[in-house]
């Protein structure tokens, strides 16, 4: 069960997703462990789903963790994001 802190950020991370699918011509559901790369995203979408995700939770994702991996589905990104956020100033 998800916890009501993730359930926001996960809500607030989908839609991002959305739009740039839209951008591409798709228009598709997309399940939170569905493959990014996979549902239409070139890699340039992902870098700017990650400028995106940046903007929308305001934090600044470290290179290190700009990575194919923590992009490859919104559960991953919602991962990456929760990590960062719970993380003291």
């Amino acid at each position: 069960m998800l916890d009501r802190t993730q359930a926001d950020s996960t809500e607030r991370i989908a839609p991002l997703v959305r739009r740039l699918l839209v951008k591409r011509g798709i228009e598709r559901p997309v399940a939170p462990n569905d493959d990014l790369s996979a549902c239409g995203l070139s890699s340039l979408d992902l870098v700017n789903l990650m400028l995106s995700v940046e903007t929308e939770f305001a934090i600044k994702i470290p290179d290190r963790e700009m990575t194919p991996a923590n992009f490859r589905s919104i559960a991953r990104i919602d991962a990456l994001v929760r990590a960062l956020t719970a993380q003291p100033a």
